[in-house]
């Protein structure tokens, strides 16, 4: 009996030994983690490696699934394990995934084999896969090699693959939230082999091991800890989320029912429109790094190369991998390679070749060649794929497809859908005559449940795909026998992928929350629900609106059908409503308090009284169709989880990507990697009031925004507006500028821009950031427009109000503001550089540089309801905080009397004029000062034409009218970096956990 990790995790870096006194059916779950199949034998049994070649060791308990053997080594190699130099001309290869090792290193070797590694994974997660890129210094999680060629990786964690490798790469990503499959009670570490800084450090015995060379080397997801693999299962298995302990939100307060939407709807990821991974293109040699060009690589004439497919689904989906084998070569040799290029490392003589035809290939599954089998000696030498005549160079590889021959009896590992059982399975033999009844009949005293009944109990089939995980109830009457020959005939690799869980036969009540955006502001909740009825026809007894936020134009609804929340999904996603498209997202929820939840059809459907397939509405069951409890649970389900820790401040990360220099997608990535995906959002997908929504009852977050002050602004004025919806109504806010000015965050000590800094670090910072105050001014713009008739005035746009954190400019200020706001509109693509920004800010200044002085001429001011006199200028400023312009002190430094010292928590606004471009030129290197006007807290500004105006960088022409400036309530609570110690030499940087150096970010 083998023991797995605990969510995500692999067991072989937390202990690979069978648990004593586990309960087995079958004698073969004894015989250690490499013991040879027969053909019998099924997807439960440790898979064989088929006779020894030469040069083959025997393996034991500390090399999970590897083929090795002693190669030759003809160029510079380092060992997998210890990452050190292989010095001499033998080293130990597994020719299944290419783990390379010392022979003095080979009984240490604890890693599994991608061939066994979907068999130790205890939760499988999904992954999320981004698009194509270059990631230098990366290795493939799956064939171990370097990611020369464009290749992919996971948004959520560490994993980078080939783009022809990700069908074979292990779904186990983080669990970043609970969905009531198998969730926990405790964090355990999430453990991801090899892409570690070179300079990594292991925690337990303080010796280098990152490596920039092989794969090599193991890191906690969560916490960061760095450690050999050997050395891992010293550490404690618990863990603590490391530095950013209390900044992460736990993945046990987060419940998300995912039923039919992938991880990157769950996680809010924006969809790539490039071809999935594995698609479009013909596959290639499963043994070596997808890249261009190889498909026609040279072909000697004494070799030739196969497309081998693995079933009927790869076939149909023209999915294959190229094998290159001597034309010379015999058969039992050819079905090894092409079962090694699936990463199968079941006894050959259970499996035979089949030539393809061209009408197969076109899409008849069903028509098939000659057979070639491997697995008797009389073919040798035989005129079959592998030993054919060579009077020409093929031009066309040949296709032949890997078909396993039938099987009487098969070993089946059943999992318990439950924690908490003390066996991670039980291996039971299965026959013609067993049905998925009689399975869980068979195993439910193996568990411990033969009290409880068969009824209350199902076997669910789950296929672990690297990018979605797909469960089935089967029927009972159902041939478990019948149904693995079906997924073998599908998939041979599929069948790898597929578990059996014995399951409660309860069901939850479904609960999907869907945020919809872009609606018409102003309505009420009936208003909202008409016209989600007359746009994508929402079903009244199904969805229901939980939140509206008129002020808005959203609201978020609760569906309760999983098939009605996907529909409505992709349905709104191309929906417009009054010209304007809908967004549509799926959000969790944050559990802060222990909560209770109880559906009356459910007890129904355990005591027999209600059909349990009248329940499910549908065969297929998706991620969160059923709870499975703990052993002697009273109710018949139930829904239990933890509070928030006491400590425990989670971080709400805004990220603009559009922001100065671009830099916002791959701080989205960071983000998400180093805190919990579900506390990360998109501010163009939606805006700030979705993060706000799953956040609204958390009793105490703070928020970092990334982007420039515009963003801040906007993220600031939809905290003022929710701040009554929110549990935590002050959140402190840090920022981490990205725009062109930045000059808040400057004030704030965040610096004048980001320039790549290690986001662990801005972390850090922002967990040290002091909390300061920030006066918010509200503006009333109230336009009119004078006509000729003595006292009529007539409306020109209705009155509106902007909120101001930083500055608020009229005149010449504005007016640059916006020449480089729609020359940036018009070319985006020019905009990805701080410094080209500033160089448009120059050009258009140069052209404004004979603009004539009238302003005062255009507008009058009061302050504090007094008229103020104003002197010849062209640019009228309203200052909150002492920075303008990218870090320039307009009020200056000069002390006056008539005026008090400036402060960004007075509640005090000042008021200075610039004469022109020339003036605003030498206010930027610190020659001069603006001209000081007047302070006071409130002001009314009367524009006589037509004025451009700008707040917090964002500009626009304002028509005629009123502009009245005045405190807006609160003030705002600010994050303030903490002064930075100078380090000593020699001094290291900061840490991810205790001891652990920091990762690098990836280089591109």
């Amino acid at each position: 009996m083998a023991a797995a990790a605990e969510p995500g995790a692999r067991a072989w870096l937390g202990g690979v030994s069978p648990r004593q006194g586990s309960p087995t059916s079958s004698p073969e779950l004894g015989a250690g983690s490499r013991s040879r199949s027969r053909p019998g034998s099924g997807p439960g049994s440790g898979p064989g490696s088929g006779p020894e070649r030469a040069g083959a060791r025997p393996l034991g308990p500390a090399a999970p699934g590897h083929s090795f053997r002693k190669v030759t080594l003809t160029k510079p190699t380092f060992c997998h394990l210890c990452s050190d130099f292989i010095w001499g001309l033998a080293g130990i290869l597994c020719d299944v995934c290419n783990f390379m090792s010392h022979e003095k290193c080979l009984k240490h070797v604890k890693t599994p084999c991608t061939s066994v590694a979907p068999s130790l994974v205890r939760v499988p997660v999904a992954h999320c896969f981004g698009p194509r890129g270059l990631y230098k210094r990366r290795f493939c999680a799956v064939c171990r090699k370097g990611l020369e060629a464009p290749g992919v990786r996971c948004e959520v964690c560490e994993l980078h693959v080939h783009p022809d490798c990700v069908p074979f790469a292990c779904s186990d990503c983080r669990q970043c939230h609970q969905d009531g499959h198998r969730d926990h009670d405790t964090q355990l570490h999430h453990w991801r082999e090899g892409n570690l800084p070179s300079g990594a450090r292991c925690e337990v015995c303080r010796k280098a091991c990152g490596s920039s060379d092989v794969l090599a080397g193991v890191r906690c997801e969560w916490c960061g800890v760095q450690a050999h693999s050997v050395c891992s299962a010293a550490l404690a298995p618990e863990c603590t989320f490391g530095r950013l302990r209390t900044m992460v939100l736990p993945p046990a307060c987060v419940r998300l029912l995912s039923r039919n939407f992938s991880k990157m709807h769950c996680f809010r990821i924006s969809e790539s429109t490039a071809p999935e991974p594995g698609e479009g293109d013909d596959s290639v040699d499963g043994g070596a790094p997808a890249g261009p060009g190889r498909e026609a690589m040279a072909l000697e004439s004494s070799k030739q190369t196969l497309k081998i497919f693995d079933g009927n689904d790869a076939v149909q989906r023209n999915h294959f991998r190229a094998i290159t084998v001597p034309r010379l070569a015999k058969s039992q040799e050819v079905l090894e390679v092409a079962l090694r290029a699936y990463y199968i490392t079941e006894d050959p003589q259970g499996f035979q070749l089949q030539a393809l035809p061209a009408r197969a290939l076109a899409g008849n599954t069903r028509a098939s060649g000659k057979v070639w089998s491997g697995g008797t000696t009389e073919e040798e030498g035989s005129r079959g794929p592998g030993a054919r005549d060579v009077p020409s160079i093929i031009r066309i590889p040949e296709a032949w497809i890997i078909r396993a021959l039938p099987r009487s009896q098969e070993v089946l590992k059943i999992y318990p859908a439950w924690l908490k059982v003390g066996v991670a399975y039980v291996s039971m033999r299965v026959t013609p005559q067993s049905t998925a009844r009689t399975v869980v009949l068979e195993a439910l005293p193996l568990l411990g449940r033969q009290a409880e009944g068969l009824k209350s109990f199902q076997l669910v089939e789950v296929l672990m795909g690297s990018r979605q995980v797909q469960r089935v109830v089967l029927a009972d009457e159902e041939p478990l026998l019948d149904r693995l020959r079906e997924i073998r005939q599908t998939s041979l690799w599929q069948m790898s992928q597929t578990r059996f869980y014995v399951a409660e036969s309860r069901v939850v009540a479904p609960r999907v929350s869907l945020f919809v955006g872009g609606l018409p502001p102003g309505r009420s909740p009936q208003e909202y629900s008409s016209l989600l009825d007359e746009a994508v026809a929402s079903k009244a007894g199904l969805v229901s609106v939980s939140h509206v936020y008129s002020a808005q134009g959203a609201v978020v609804l609760d569906v309760a059908c999983f098939a009605e929340a996907e529909r409505l999904y992709m349905l709104v996603r191309d929906t417009a409503v009054h010209g304007r498209p809908l967004t549509a997202l799926v959000l969790p929820d944050v559990l802060v308090a222990a909560a209770l939840s109880y559906h009356p059809d459910q007890e129904a459907a355990v005591q027999g009284r209600v059909p349990l397939r009248r329940l499910h509405g549908q065969r297929w069951v998706g991620e969160a169709d059923t709870h499975f409890l703990s052993p002697g649970s009273c109710l018949p389900w139930a829904e239990q989880h933890l509070k928030l820790p006491p400590d425990c401040c989670p971080l709400l990360v805004f990220v603009n990507p559009r922001s100065g220099g671009l830099k916002g997608r791959d701080l989205l990535c960071s983000f998400r990697k180093l805190l919990n995906p579900h506390q990360v959002f998109e501010l163009t997908n939606g805006g700030p009031l979705p993060g706000f929504h799953v956040f609204s009852q958390v009793p105490c977050f703070r928020v970092l925004v990334c982007g420039g002050d515009g963003t801040v602004g906007w993220v600031l004025a939809a905290l003022e507006e929710l701040r009554h919806r929110l549990a935590c109504p002050e959140p402190a806010v840090a920022i981490l500028p990205l725009g062109t000015g930045n000059d808040l965050g400057r004030v704030l000590r965040w610096g004048s821009g980001y320039s790549g800094e290690d986001p662990f670090s801005v972390l850090v910072s922002v967990d040290e950031a002091d909390a300061v105050l920030v006066d918010r001014w509200t503006i009333l713009l109230d336009a009119h427009e004078a006509s000729g008739g003595e006292n009529s005035v007539a409306d020109a746009e209705p009155p509106k109000i902007v909120h101001m954190s930083n500055y608020c400019g009229i005149g010449i200020d504005a007016e640059l503001s916006l020449d480089f706001h729609q020359a940036r509109e018009e070319e985006p693509g020019k905009f990805t550089s701080r410094f080209h920004n500033k160089g448009v800010y120059v050009r258009v200044g140069l052209q404004k540089i004979s603009h004539p002085r009238g302003l005062h001429r255009a507008l009058r001011l009061q302050a504090e309801r007094q008229e103020v006199e104003l002197p010849s200028i062209e640019g009228l400023i309203f200052l909150n905080i002492p920075s303008w312009g990218s870090g320039a002190d307009l009020w200056g430094s000069d002390s006056d009397s008539r005026f008090e010292k400036p402060r960004m928590d007075d509640g005090l606004l000042e008021v200075v004029g610039v004469t022109g471009v020339v003036h605003m030129g030498q206010v930027q290197g610190g020659l001069r000062s603006g001209i000081r006007i007047a302070q006071g807290s409130y002001f009314r500004v009367t524009l006589l034409k037509a004025t451009p105006v700008q707040v917090d960088g964002e500009p626009w022409v304002q028509a005629p009218g009123h502009m009245i400036i005045s405190a807006a309530g609160p003030k705002v609570h600010m994050l303030r970096r903490a002064k930075q110690k100078p380090r000593k030499a020699g001094t290291a940087k900061d840490v991810r956990a205790d001891g652990a150096p920091a990762p690098d970010g990836d280089s591109k």
